[in-house]
């Protein structure tokens, strides 16, 4: 498995690895989110095929300092079971901490079995229970 990090200048590459995210990535969208400070995407190749991704943007705030928020992580329905999302997570993990992030959090839902395994693969612990709410901004 060979593990890339896209920067500015991958625009082709994030295109390509479309078939691992919900929606199709424009241009636009993958010139805009790799030249944004603070994001991060790793893209997990096998034979030279895009078999996973992951995501992360850094957040600061001004009394904590900063720590890494695992936006998404995706694998190709034909690679999985195979650590490549467990592999992503803890590359992600790594990146923050050399970038001084004092620690790292994701998302997902309490019965989503797989990413639950993948994540504590890769080193992660559940907290405290807690509870996700969220405002829906339509245009006016």
């Amino acid at each position: 498995m060979d593990l890339r990090w896209l920067s500015p200048g991958d625009e082709d590459a994030l295109v390509a690895a479309s078939p691992l995210f919900d929606d199709a990535v424009s241009a636009d969208g993958a010139r805009r989110f790799l030249a944004a400070p603070g994001h991060h995407l790793c893209v997990a190749y096998l034979d030279g095929r895009p078999a996973g991704f992951v995501s992360g943007v850094q957040m600061t705030h001004p009394d904590k300092g900063v720590e890494m928020f695992l936006y998404e992580l995706g694998v190709d329905e034909e690679f999985r079971r195979r650590g490549i999302g467990a592999a992503l997570s803890a590359a992600l993990a790594d990146r923050a901490r050399d970038l001084g992030c004092y620690g790292m959090w994701v998302l997902t839902d309490h019965d989503n079995e797989a990413a639950l395994r993948t994540y504590r693969a890769a080193g992660a612990g559940a907290p405290e229970p807690a509870v996700m709410l969220e405002w829906q901004i339509l245009p006016s």
